[in-house]
């Protein structure tokens, strides 16, 4: 299974629902995903910290699209599919009392590093239009490892509304607290309602 870490803001679920309804191009050689979560460079806390980034959660236009890329592409494992009724004021979307579709998947990890998807399906949000092509304040970049890089980049491009960026190539960051340089192999790509994602996979 591949790691997938999220960084952005955390949505918890008791705070948006009033009721649920039951109803270089050349390939380097890599390493695997399932390498050590640790990072080199940061020392694990002494003491527990008060926080940690369980989820973030994204409105989208068409759920099945969505889960073409975060479920079939990157490899994340549904684990909560429901249809929720939404009060409008938690989440300041949509009219009081609509029905939204809340899709939760996760990857190695079985508390954080989650991706939430929603869709409101009754009455459905106006559609915004195009997304922005170019980031600027307030936008933001989902971080994910994951293993058979080259592949899963050519798959990401073939889903409906994927904008490819930047292609698979090396790249090489200075180490932290004087470890290493982090060396990955990665791609980016806006998903298709507009959050980019750098899809990465360690090498060396």
């Amino acid at each position: 299974m591949n790691r997938f870490w999220a960084l952005g803001a955390a949505l918890a679920l008791s705070g948006c629902v009033v009721a649920v309804d039951n109803s270089s191009t050349a390939p380097a050689a890599p390493a695997t995903a399932a390498s050590s979560a640790s990072s080199p460079g940061v020392v694990k806390p002494s003491e527990k910290l008060p926080t940690d980034i369980r989820r973030t959660t994204m409105i989208v236009r068409d759920m099945e699209n969505s889960l073409r890329l975060y479920r079939d592409v990157l490899g994340m494992k549904i684990n909560y599919d429901t249809v929720v009724t939404m009060s409008g004021v938690a989440l300041p979307a949509g009219p009081p009392g609509a029905k939204a579709r809340l899709v939760l998947l996760n990857g190695n990890d079985p508390f954080i590093g989650w991706i939430g998807l929603m869709e409101w399906i009754d009455p459905k949000l106006p559609d915004p239009g195009p997304y922005p092509t170019r980031m600027g304040i307030g936008s933001h970049v989902i971080i994910t490892q994951t293993d058979d890089l080259d592949r899963r980049c050519a798959e990401a491009a073939k889903v409906p509304g994927v904008t490819m960026t930047a292609p698979a190539r090396d790249q090489t960051y200075p180490g932290r607290n004087g470890a290493p340089p982090i060396k990955v192999r990665g791609c980016n790509f806006f998903d298709p309602d507009g959050t980019l994602i750098e899809m990465n996979q360690l090498i060396g």
